[in-house]
């Protein structure tokens, strides 16, 4: 029995997986763990009346287990690794929360107007701390395995990669070497491929933040 899941449509085209990296997370989890799943695409600016139906607040992803809609991809992935434990992908406690600020600190960074407030060496701050725990632990974050931890990572990194690029010109410092290796590593893996949404996708899912 397929899992259905509704993500998010990319902006212009309600045919094609969109940019939520959110969304990305919860596919990859699945795909990872070989669950077969049915995907509902979702025009963020046009939901389909069934959808608003069943997940009133519109967000995405949201997931239906045992007939009933769960958002949230943090609960959504805690649900997928209990009721699908093999392979298991759970991230050692004291791993959990390796390079969780990374988001953050790119968002405030690319919708930065001033080049002086800090929000650059804020994010490259992060990025050493990723690079300095993989240097010691890597491949992975917790070692020789992928886990959930790297699972929630992938996206965000790859939203990073393309969105800085683009409105920044900026890139990832190259002497922060044990962190390319691992955006490589992420980057490459069939299911990340599989997953991911083209890179015009997520510029465009960014364009409106950036330039409001």
């Amino acid at each position: 029995m397929a899992l259905e899941i509704a993500v998010k449509a990319a902006v212009g085209a309600p045919d094609v997986l969109g940019d939520c990296p959110f969304c990305q997370r919860v596919l990859l989890t699945l795909e990872e763990k070989k669950v077969p799943y049915k995907l509902h695409l979702i025009t963020l600016s046009d939901k389909p009346k069934w959808f608003t139906e069943v997940n009133p607040e519109g967000k995405v992803p949201v997931v239906k287990f045992d007939d009933k809609w769960v958002a949230d991809s943090d609960v959504i992935v805690g649900i997928i690794e209990e009721k699908y434990p093999e392979p298991s992908l759970k991230t050692p406690p004291e791993f959990a929360s390796v390079g969780s600020k990374i988001f953050g600190s790119f968002v405030t960074f690319v919708k930065s107007k001033d080049p002086s407030d800090g929000s650059e060496q804020a994010l490259v701050n992060e990025l050493k701390a990723l690079d300095e725990h993989l240097k010691a632990h890597g491949p992975y974050i917790a070692g020789e395995k992928i886990t959930a931890a790297d699972i929630s990572l992938a996206p965000k990194l790859f939203h990073l990669k393309v969105a800085l690029g683009h409105f920044k010109k900026w890139t990832v410092p190259a002497d922060l070497t044990s962190y390319h290796k691992y955006t490589e590593l992420l980057f490459s893996r069939e299911y990340f491929v599989k997953t991911k949404t083209e890179e015009k996708y997520v510029i465009a899912g960014w364009e409106s933040k950036v330039n409001p």
